[in-house]
């Protein structure tokens, strides 16, 4: 019996595939990170509607010793989990799974909760960074991108934040 992909992963659509390149194994989080008793310090919320994208994120923060608070797919959600849980920094693509994106989501963090954002997106050209100017951006990563390099992002800018 021959199953098309569609059955085995109904939800999958255009929107959702990654292409995401795995874990760099040549890449050791472990050199980059640094003391624990800092990191437990740093929460941090992931903002992502590719689940792929959204695990690797939060497998590979947490494994550096960062304290992921949650992972949300829309901007409402975003909001909802930073109110609730109050992390130090949040990780925005801009492309969400609702009609508000990730500008509108780090516009609202930024101005009533006081969170900063590191945008790592695919829309990365000027338009976007002007609109996401405003709102004090800590870094932007290009997708694709590697985990290493998002946590040597978040780490670095862990100390502009302290």
């Amino acid at each position: 019996m021959k199953v098309s992909p569609g059955r085995l992963f109904p939800f999958r659509s255009a929107r959702f595939v990654s292409a995401v390149p795995p874990i760099d194994p040549q890449a050791n989080i472990d050199e980059i990170s640094s003391t624990e008793e800092d990191q437990q310090r740093t929460r941090i919320l992931i903002v992502e509607d590719d689940f792929l994208i959204a695990m690797q994120t939060e497998t590979a923060l947490t494994e550096a010793g960062f304290d992921v608070v949650g992972t949300a797919t829309t901007a409402e959600e975003a909001i909802a989990f930073a109110k609730e849980q109050r992390p130090s920094l949040a990780v925005m693509d801009i492309r969400l799974a609702s009609a508000r994106d990730g500008i509108d989501a780090a516009r609202e963090l930024f101005r009533e909760l006081h969170v900063r954002c590191i945008f790592a997106t695919a829309h990365d050209d000027r338009h976007t960074r002007a609109r996401a100017e405003p709102y004090a951006p800590l870094g932007w990563l290009a997708k694709p991108y590697t985990m290493a390099s998002l946590v040597a992002l978040a780490l670095e800018e862990r100390s502009r934040l302290e």
